[in-house]
């Protein structure tokens, strides 16, 4: 029973860095429908960012708490910097997007080598989150558990952001109609580049809560992002609900394949389970309702 127990909340420490990284898609990718590959480079962007703020702040505690508002408002000036030079010369043109996307990923990746080397770097970890605790006789690490509260703090924010404000409210009905928003006096361009900014700088959070369970490099945020895609895919375009089933799902199967077999069949496995799903059901877990015509 403590073995069911433990892979239980190892899948769930899975899922949560699964709907971090996928968190920021949900809306660029799921809502938008623009493939921004540069993601992954978002999410490594917050990991250098934990990583600059701990030299600045010597309290790993403090820093942590820091490098999350940081990496937040970095990520999302870079999505908002990528929207406004790129992205928006491109809407309804997901190939190009993707093209484009992709190439400004391998320039991050490249700045992040010149800047801070090839080799992977260390954040330390607060004190306060080393060791474990026992839950129902299982131990979880103390970070897993921090990501796990941290992925759902994240998904209750942007939730009530998207339902209960007047931003949410712009950035839902440009997504649903983008025509008749303009005509009832909504700006898409800046609903576009504050959709992008958030996007991003969950991107970055994802990053920092990254450190916590693994060194930094210039690929980090690679490692995450086919995964990252799949969970929104097949949560369902659009649909932020989708997109956290379909995460713990993910990182529960996952964590009892891989228990019974090696990391890297459990991933085989999984892939295809995946595509047999989406053969059976395309539109994903869950369909965006709109007033589109389109």
């Amino acid at each position: 029973m403590d073995v069911v127990i433990g892979q239980l909340f190892t899948g769930l420490s899975i899922g949560s860095i699964l709907l971090l990284a996928a968190l920021g898609l949900s809306l660029t990718f799921g809502q938008m429908g623009v493939i921004n590959m540069a993601h992954g480079e978002f999410i490594m962007v917050g990991s250098y960012t934990a990583y600059v703020v701990q030299q600045v702040v010597s309290s790993a505690g403090a820093s942590l708490v820091i490098s999350l508002l940081v990496g937040f408002v970095v990520g999302g000036l870079m999505g908002a910097l990528l929207e406004v030079t790129l992205i928006r010369r491109m809407y309804h043109r997901p190939l190009d997007t993707l093209l484009v996307t992709f190439g400004v990923g391998l320039v991050l990746q490249q700045l992040a080598r010149d800047i801070f080397g090839a080799p992977a770097v260390n954040v330390d970890t607060p004190s306060w989150l080393t060791g474990g605790v026992e839950i129902l006789g299982a131990v979880v690490p103390k970070t897993r558990v921090f990501i796990l509260v941290l992925a759902i703090v994240a998904v209750a924010t942007l939730s009530f952001a998207l339902a209960r404000t007047s931003m949410g409210r712009r950035i839902r009905a440009v997504v649903q109609n983008r025509d008749l928003a303009e005509t009832s006096g909504i700006s898409s361009r800046r609903t576009d580049v504050t959709t992008f900014f958030i996007g991003s700088g969950l991107a970055g959070v994802a990053g920092v809560a990254l450190t916590l369970i693994g060194s930094t490099s210039p690929t980090i945020g690679q490692s995450y992002l086919i995964d990252a895609f799949l969970v929104v895919v097949i949560g369902g375009l659009g649909r932020l609900s989708g997109a956290v089933v379909a995460a713990f799902s993910l990182g529960i199967l996952n964590s009892f394949i891989e228990y019974s077999t090696t990391a890297s069949i459990a991933k085989v496995i999984v892939f295809v389970l995946i595509v047999i799903f989406l053969q059976v059901r395309p539109q994903g877990l869950f369909v965006a309702k709109t007033r589109s015509l389109v």
